[in-house]
């Protein structure tokens, strides 16, 4: 029994110290597909908002005019490091025949 208790007091605290970390920061996802007969993306940002099926998520700057297009995900990342997010993970989703690129950012709390 004593066992099982230490256990779940050593979860239990590594549990408070990642949200506590996880808490300094804002995420956002870049979501970049090829643009069809092209060698450039779409990029669309998630930044946790609620999605509509007509709602435009491609990327913005701060006048909310779309930006213009990108040559690559690591462009597109380029854009967002100049607008201090970093780099966290990335990952691909193949749907059907398509390439979904998925890269995790993040920004410190202001």
């Amino acid at each position: 029994m004593v066992l099982s208790t230490n256990l779940v007091n050593t979860a239990l605290a590594q549990k408070s110290s990642d949200s506590e970390e996880t808490s300094k920061y804002v995420y956002c996802e870049l979501v970049g597909t090829l643009k069809f007969l092209s060698a450039k993306f779409n990029i669309s940002v998630d930044y946790g908002q609620e999605r509509r099926f007509f709602k435009d998520t491609k990327m913005k700057d701060e006048q909310s005019r779309k930006v213009g297009e990108y040559n690559s995900m690591v462009d597109a990342l380029n854009y967002m490091a100049d607008n201090g997010w970093e780099f966290v993970q990335a990952y691909v989703v193949t749907v059907g025949d398509m390439n979904v690129y998925r890269w995790l950012l993040r920004k410190k709390k202001e």
